[in-house]
């Protein structure tokens, strides 16, 4: 399959949409409330403090995204870039697309001196994604994942 590594910009709304509803139900059989998806993503193409999609295309179609949002270490004095959304369609697996973002995106941290690391995490339980993600040379990190979700008095969106 042919594709090419670009930016997101609104006009992949509906696509990312689309892939960030389908990740949350095949990965945790998770329905999200389309509505606060929707805003969240069109807030994420809007402002660039808060991350940034890149998508694989083919065809004139997205086959795949990832977004990159961002986390600062004190200890290392640099910025972490974790890949988040990561979503190939069916038709598009097991035919490079995710190691085609994936390296695409390891070039543009490379050439950040600020950016220190590549992250991500994944359902203990996913054996395909830790293939995946092993066979492109990221590591088992040392770190559980914690987190307090929702917090007090507010709902959940999915």
């Amino acid at each position: 399959m042919a594709f090419i590594i670009r930016p997101a910009t609104p006009a992949d709304e509906d696509a990312i949409v689309r892939y960030n509803a389908a990740l949350a139900w095949e990965s945790e059989a998770k329905k999200l409330d389309e509505p606060t998806l929707r805003a969240g993503v069109r807030a994420v193409l809007a402002d660039p403090h808060k991350g940034f999609y890149t998508v694989a295309e083919s065809g004139g179609a997205v086959v795949g995204q990832t977004l990159i949002t961002f986390e600062y270490s004190d200890w290392r004095c640099g910025w972490y870039w974790w890949i988040q959304s990561v979503y190939v369609d069916e038709s598009a697996r097991r035919q490079g697309v995710f190691r085609g973002l994936f390296e695409h995106l390891k070039e543009k941290a490379t050439a950040d001196p600020t950016v220190i690391g590549l992250r991500l995490y994944m359902e203990d339980d996913n054996d395909r994604a830790r293939r995946t993600y092993l066979g492109v040379g990221m590591e088992a990190e040392p770190y559980r994942l914690f987190g307090l979700y929702p917090l007090p008095g507010r709902g959940k969106a999915y």
